[in-house]
């Protein structure tokens, strides 16, 4: 294995890891109904964050963090509409 494909390796099991890491405040946050201890600030800081980033790893052209930045949007998305969702008690 050369040393740029050990680096691709890392790059994708650093963006799955990443990215599976909001499903479980998702899938908390649907089932209680609650964001309780849950800052939408957190969240939406890291979503302009995570926009800066992809624009970032695209002028670089990396695919694995391209990647990254996009499935986290995705999940920071829903998160947001949840957070919202919840606090207007419409779930």
């Amino acid at each position: 294995m050369t040393l740029m494909e050990f680096s691709q390796i890392l790059g994708y099991t650093a963006t799955f890891l990443f990215t599976i890491c909001y499903i479980p405040q998702i899938i908390k946050t649907y089932q209680a109904k609650s964001v309780e201890g849950l800052s939408f600030w957190l969240l939406f800081l890291q979503f302009i964050g995570n926009i800066i980033a992809l624009w970032y790893a695209t002028l670089i052209a990396q695919a694995p963090l391209q990647l990254k930045y996009v499935l986290a949007l995705v999940f920071l998305t829903v998160c947001l509409l949840l957070y919202i969702s919840v606090r207007r008690n419409k779930i």
